[in-house]
């Protein structure tokens, strides 16, 4: 086993798509990669890529430069405790993950009781776009810090992007981005159902918005994926954006500001998980509730077999 005090070791924490990806690409690279995941099979195919398996989230963690792609706050709060990241000082961790402003301070003063410096680096893309190496990364830590990360992150991603001497102010950027991305699936779905109802073939409508005023990715993408409902493999799913709306409040009751929009899109997330199968598809699925909304569950088709027909 390699020594924990090895400039080449690179932990990784997390290894769901979007985790996967991101350390696949440190591996490919030529790093030695530390890896953990609570369920080891996914650490095991980076393994015969050549990664190195951690038996556990402290083994990974005393690797000098760490990184972690956890689901949501209890899940790094779980794994990224004081007793697994207890260790020699001077190590460095980076959160990847969207968090809420608050728990990336818990995890902040965390990595400082245990002497190790600590980014909050939370990204945009999805998992093909991790694969890729298309990533934006938003940063939030002291800049210095940053420059010790900056060549493993522009290995994981296209761009670094520095926010903020604050690290949880990136987490508060992500989020605000998160809202913007379900801002467009509403918009999107609420535009498709429209002219569905007069007879106007979705996919037709959704490249012409690709093609003329609407090009981002954001439009061309999810409006692809919601005229062909095509929700499976999720890139991100339903669960996840109702955990953003929720983190969006938050950060918006932080800082006194209204979201006049905001419990229209908490309903829209509520109703769509309301509904069987709803949990395990990509978020831009929440476009049924406005196609379908007359029936309610647990009566009406599930959006699974309504992605089928």
């Amino acid at each position: 086993m390699s020594s924990v005090h090895d400039p080449g070791t690179v932990g990784f924490l997390g290894l769901g798509s979007m985790g996967s990806a991101m350390a696949g690409r440190l591996v490919a690279a030529g790093h030695r990669v530390r890896v953990w995941n609570r369920s080891p099979a996914a650490g095991v195919r980076l393994a015969e890529q050549g990664a190195e398996l951690a038996a556990d989230a402290a083994l990974a963690l005393q690797a000098p430069v760490s990184f972690s792609m956890l689901a949501d706050d209890e899940a790094a709060q779980a794994v990224l405790s004081p007793a697994a990241l207890d260790g020699p000082a001077g190590r460095l961790h980076v959160s990847m993950a969207s968090l809420s402003p608050r728990a990336s301070r818990e995890l902040g003063r965390r990595c400082a009781d245990a002497g190790m410096d600590y980014l909050a680096a939370p990204v945009l893309g999805r998992p093909a776009v991790a694969a890729s190496g298309g990533l934006n990364i938003l940063v939030g830590g002291r800049n210095e810090v940053l420059e010790r990360a900056r060549p493993l992150l522009e290995t994981i991603g296209a761009r670094v992007w520095p926010i903020s001497e604050r690290p949880e102010v990136a987490n508060v950027v992500k989020i605000a981005v998160n809202l913007q991305i379900i801002h467009a699936l509403q918009a999107l779905a609420e535009s498709i159902a429209l002219v569905e109802a007069h007879e106007v073939a979705p996919d037709l409508f959704a490249e012409l918005l690709g093609a003329t005023l609407f090009g981002g990715v954001v439009h061309r993408t999810y409006g692809q994926l919601i005229a062909e409902r095509a929700y499976r493999p999720a890139g991100f799913t339903v669960p996840l954006g109702a955990k953003d709306l929720r983190l969006a409040a938050e950060v918006a009751e932080d800082g006194g500001v209204v979201l006049p929009s905001l419990p229209a899109l908490q309903g829209v997330f509520a109703a769509a998980l309301e509904r069987p199968g709803a949990e395990s598809l990509d978020w831009a699925a929440i476009a049924e509730v406005t196609r379908h909304p007359e029936l309610p569950a647990p009566e009406r088709r599930t959006i699974t077999e309504l992605e089928e027909n």
